[in-house]
């Protein structure tokens, strides 16, 4: 199962690397959350069934994925869809097991929906985030290929592939992209009770088992959030890192990008906390769940609960998401529990 993830990863960058060479404004559109979505999402998304469908032909395959057919299908997106299925069959094409074969429009719109399980706590789910961290994607910084795999609601495995992530660590970086490494794109993978491991994207060099920050000192820690302040609250994280006497300044990067750079010790702590009324979707953390936990790392929501895979495509969370090491988090719920309550407390007011 690994391997045919971690492969997947290596063949979806082909796609990604077409896309970016010739991206243009109008390859965007607007679901109705309003973020962005590019014809690699689509055609990400499009690959990996095909291929989960082709490697595991003698199981029923359940996959949990963020796209859905459905603005394809409107008026005036007929260019858009041909475009698309142009991009997989370029794609495909590259790939001897494939045979040649080509996909028609309605066969794309098909195999986009394989996407469409709801998960659970029963079977196998596969579970993708075709492009997590799609202004990234689109800026040229951070970007991930996520993918996860649930049996009967348990993460067991999970591959991150971070095709703008230097090598090198990011730690202390103002930036998204590290743009004076010259090796950079990672991939992460992980399997339950076997660690997890980082090589890179674009080579046969060999796996090297990671760990995350072993810092137990809060003023040595940095941490991460979300590039994109309508992803998480930027002031709340900040409250929480001067309680903690964080010095460092906080580190913005798209993407479970983030879960791979804190698996490796590039920072120490991550903080998330959306908008009131935003809900967790289950691809933007499975993957990067796991790969930070086989490296030592804590995955909790506010409450210090571990996250719960189970309940179909949504987390029900308690405020928001926090990671850190063993020795950090029971100084971190300290300081979430204080500053959600001095928030609260404002707010009353």
């Amino acid at each position: 199962m690994l391997c045919i993830a971690s492969n997947l990863s290596l063949f979806v960058l082909g796609l990604f690397q077409k896309v970016q060479k010739a991206l243009l404004q109008s390859d965007v559109q607007s679901k109705s959350d309003k973020s962005p979505v590019t014809v690699a999402d689509y055609g990400s998304q499009a690959v990996v069934s095909l291929v989960l469908e082709k490697e595991l032909s003698s199981e029923p395959l359940s996959l949990v994925a963020e796209e859905d057919s459905g603005d394809l299908r409107k008026d005036g997106s007929q260019d858009t869809l041909e475009r698309i299925t142009k991009l997989v069959n370029d794609t495909l094409a590259t790939e001897e097991s494939f045979g040649g074969s080509t996909l028609s429009t309605d066969d794309l719109l098909r195999t986009i929906d394989c996407g469409s399980s709801e998960g659970g706590p029963n079977g196998r789910h596969w579970v993708l985030d075709p492009i997590d961290g799609t202004k990234g994607f689109l800026r040229g910084d951070q970007y991930a290929v996520a993918r996860g795999l649930l049996e009967e609601g348990k993460v067991v495995l999970g591959v991150l592939a971070c095709p703008n992530l230097p090598l090198a660590s990011i730690a202390g970086a103002n930036n998204n992209n590290n743009s004076s490494s010259i090796e950079i794109g990672c991939l992460f993978f992980a399997t339950i009770g076997s660690g997890t491991y980082m090589q890179l994207l674009d080579s046969k060099s060999s796996p090297v088992k990671v760990q995350v920050s072993k810092v137990e000192n809060p003023e040595e820690a940095s941490f991460f959030e979300s590039f994109e302040g309508a992803h998480s609250l930027h002031g709340l994280s900040s409250s929480i890192a001067n309680k903690l006497g964080v010095k460092a300044p906080p580190v913005r990067i798209d993407s479970q990008a983030k879960y791979g750079a804190l698996s490796r010790g590039d920072g120490a702590i991550y903080l998330r906390f959306p908008h009131k009324g935003y809900r967790e979707k289950i691809w933007d953390h499975v993957a990067g769940a796991i790969v930070v936990t086989e490296a030592g790392g804590i995955v909790t929501d506010a409450a210090g609960k571990p996250l719960d895979f189970s309940k179909g495509k949504y987390l029900d969370l308690d405020t928001g998401i926090i990671v850190a090491n063993e020795k950090l988090m029971p100084l971190l719920l300290k300081a979430v529990r204080e500053s959600i309550a001095e928030q609260e407390k404002a707010s009353a007011l």
